[in-house]
């Protein structure tokens, strides 16, 4: 068997050794002569499983006892409506725009109050984050908005913004758990997992308790109320019970390896790997800003499509798959998620320092 190296911006990589765990536990978990994939989400084996997978997942994040951890369906991009359902009570909240993601939840959340657009990167294609420590927050939002760090552009928040004593809410998908993180900052931090910590169809949401509320917006459907899902401890309809079981064996192989600083650690020596060459190659450039680059997303482009198609296309022949960027953004985009080897990093750049050679 040939693995690649997959550096895909999300469904992602995950950890080798989860892999072969969840293959060996396929047909009989734990000696319970089934699947997970079989099981009933109301039996006492998958209630262990879930329970353990939230207990790791708050150790991981040290996240204090007045916070919901919530397993959730429908993608990130629920969220975006979800957050202003439960959370707008003045029909008033502030975002800052600095990607795609960020725009879409801004441009939802106009459905249901008044969205103001208090910071914007949308003037150089977001290729860094606005200066945020002295905002035009208004005085009666319920909430300011961000996407911390952004897949499709490789930006990321060097520093949280001043919410001059409002609600902080943010989009942690694409680097979740990938350092750590203070929660307490937060009234409510959500991601879809399927970037940095397990399949697609999980959305954790991290929220204070005392947000929870059982009067969100009228109209709100009752499976877009947080109170429904923290009542019921994320068991209230089927969830995605096997994609929470693989989550619940990432969170055991973050432990193991060290917990987040050593994630932190590891991504930072990875991501150095890559930008260095990039800095130093006459052929390729990275396209964000060197003060605002992501650990997890790295874009970078020839500046010649015919040249980058050429890149991809060869990249892929040599075992280097999902490399081509965004269509917003075009080029390239490594994703070096916790799960991506140093060595497959080390490897792209012997790739490029050889593709660059050839094509100079």
């Amino acid at each position: 068997m040939k693995r690649v190296y997959n550096f895909s911006a999300g469904p992602a990589v995950l950890p080798e050794e989860v892999l072969r765990q969840a293959a060996e536990e396929m047909l009989d978990y734990q000696g319970s002569g089934q699947s997970v994939m079989e099981m009933s989400h109301r039996s006492k084996v998958y209630d262990a499983i879930i329970k353990e997978a939230e207990a790791d997942f708050r150790e991981l994040l040290g996240i204090p006892e007045n916070y919901k951890v919530l397993f959730l369906q429908g993608g990130a991009s629920t969220q975006f409506a979800m957050i202003p359902m439960n959370l707008m009570k003045n029909r008033v909240a502030d975002y800052i725009v600095t990607g795609q993601w960020a725009k879409k939840a801004w441009q939802e959340a106009q459905k249901y109050g008044k969205a103001n657009k208090i910071a914007s990167s949308e003037d150089r294609t977001f290729a860094y984050i606005p200066d945020v420590s002295d905002l035009p927050v208004s005085p009666d939002a319920d909430y300011v908005y961000i996407c911390q760090n952004n897949t499709i552009y490789g930006t990321k928040y060097r520093e949280l913004p001043d919410t001059k004593g409002k609600l902080l809410v943010s989009d942690v998908s694409s680097m979740f758990l990938s350092e750590p993180m203070d929660v307490t900052k937060y009234g409510l931090v959500y991601g879809g997992v399927q970037k940095n910590v397990g399949p697609a169809g999980v959305t954790i949401v991290i929220i204070r308790e005392d947000l929870i509320t059982d009067s969100p917006l009228e109209g709100t459907p009752t499976m877009l109320t947080y109170k429904t899902h923290a009542d019921a401890d994320s068991l209230y309809n089927t969830p995605p019970c096997y994609n929470i079981y693989i989550c619940g064996l990432v969170f055991k192989w973050l432990k193991k390896m060290g917990g987040l600083s050593e994630m932190k650690r590891r991504n930072e020596e990875k991501a150095k790997i890559l930008y260095d060459y990039l800095d130093g190659s006459k052929l390729f450039k990275g396209t964000v800003d060197k003060e605002y680059r992501s650990l997890m997303n790295v874009p970078f482009v020839t500046g010649n499509d015919d040249l980058n198609a050429k890149f991809i296309k060869e990249a892929t022949e040599a075992g280097f798959v999902n490399l081509k960027g965004h269509r917003t953004v075009g080029g390239m985009r490594a994703s070096i998620y916790n799960a991506m080897p140093k060595e497959g990093v080390e490897k792209l750049v012997a790739f490029m320092k050889e593709f660059e050679e050839k094509n100079s």
